[in-house]
């Protein structure tokens, strides 16, 4: 016989300490969600990476550019089929604070190359055939309202314009992205335009490029390519550096230090501070129902029904804190990934992070309920009774 009805009578006898343990719970849960969902988001690139395009960059640093020249020398090795230029911008729309990313690129090798890339509003032939046009993410042409046919101003810091004027970009489409390893809150722009301004005198900034992305033939040995490119620049002009995309997308989860240890830290310390609160409300109660206990014992209930009682009593305060954390955690996702879209795109609460909130959860919840629970078994019916008498 277990005395289900007493598991909320007894939670509900003191109301305002049990829904204060309930939203500390609930915070705690959401805020252990949306830290790990901080550490998805840094490593979906790297498990998103495609297995057939290997990066060249300089090896000295990533700021430092390579000639163009390596272009044509790289679609002269065997086992390369296509090449696309990638040359950081560094613009702004209007004000520092609206800083999205922007890229120069090869139009038509990029869309070949990035088949995730897919064009959903507009057109990639448009894109290709106009030098001054652009594609955008749909979640940076969602934020600042560009719509198709729209002209862009960007402020560059990296590559001024001589007159002092922003550079002018129209939209021809606007792009989604298939897969998580490229987000969607980038522009990109056409190289020839930026390389043109720059000979013609109507722009300056640093020649070369920043990184050529590789596609690969089908069955290529990817570790022998590598190293016979960067045997080729062993002696310059620039010596480079030849990684998998995967390997590329984790030296900028490493360029912001160690996050996934700094997020499990917090992480860590939040749910044993929670613990700790729920932990104290459940001796509190326990001692509340001493007598209640000692009741129920002299009534015949066997020890175990003591001990099913206060632990279920945990596990329902528990639940119900961690369920409303849950269910935050998830109701939030859209306006978190949109707030978080510019530092953290691919920002998701996926399953797993809710499995594991639903883990901890229980887990705090018997950690909290075994020690009263532990203590209301072992005592015997006169104890408790003489205890509150």
């Amino acid at each position: 016989m277990f005395p289900t009805r007493l598991v909320f009578k007894n939670l509900l006898k003191h109301k305002l300490r049990v829904l204060l343990t309930v939203a500390s719970i609930a915070i705690a849960v959401f805020l252990l969600c949306a830290l790990q969902s901080l550490v998805v988001a840094l490593d979906a690139g790297v498990r998103e990476a495609a297995s057939n395009r290997l990066i060249v960059q300089s090896k000295v640093s990533l700021f430092v550019y390579m000639p163009e020249s390596y272009k044509a020398q790289l679609e002269r090795v065997s086992g390369v089929e296509r090449i696309v230029r990638w040359n950081w911008f560094g613009g702004y729309y209007q004000d520092p604070s609206n800083f999205f990313a922007q890229f120069a690129t090869d139009a038509d090798a990029l869309l070949d190359v990035y088949p995730e890339i897919q064009i959903v509003e507009g057109s990639a032939k448009d894109f290709i055939d106009d030098q001054r046009s652009c594609i955008i993410g749909a979640v940076t042409a969602e934020k600042y309202g560009f719509k198709v046919g729209d002209t862009v101003p960007i402020i560059a810091t990296l590559f001024p314009r001589t007159d002092g004027a922003a550079w002018d970009f129209r939209v021809a489409a606007l792009y989604r992205s298939l897969k998580k390893n490229v987000d969607e809150n980038t522009l990109f722009f056409h190289s020839q335009y930026l390389d043109k301004s720059i000979e013609l005198g109507e722009a300056s900034g640093p020649s070369g490029v920043g990184v050529f992305v590789l596609r690969t033939a089908p069955g290529v040995d990817q570790t022998a390519l590598m190293s016979e490119i960067d045997a080729m620049y062993e002696n310059g002009p620039q010596v480079v550096q030849t990684t998998t995309e995967a390997e590329f997308q984790a030296q900028f989860v490493s360029m912001i230090g160690n996050v996934p240890f700094f997020v499990n830290s917090i992480g860590t310390g939040v749910m044993i501070a929670i613990l700790l609160a729920a932990l104290n409300t459940m001796l509190m109660s326990a001692r509340e129902q001493t007598r209640d206990v000692g009741v129920l014992k002299a009534l015949g209930f066997q020890d175990g029904s003591i001990f099913g009682l206060l632990m279920a009593q945990s596990l329902v305060m528990c639940g119900i804190g961690g369920g409303i954390g849950i269910a935050m955690a998830k109701m939030l996702e859209p306006g978190m990934a949109k707030f978080l879209g510019t530092m953290f795109p691919g920002y998701e609460v996926t399953s797993t992070t809710l499995m594991m909130a639903a883990g901890l959860t229980v887990g705090i919840g018997v950690l909290a309920g075994i020690a009263p629970a532990l203590r209301a078994r072992s005592m015997h019916v006169i104890e408790a009774l003489r205890a509150t008498a």
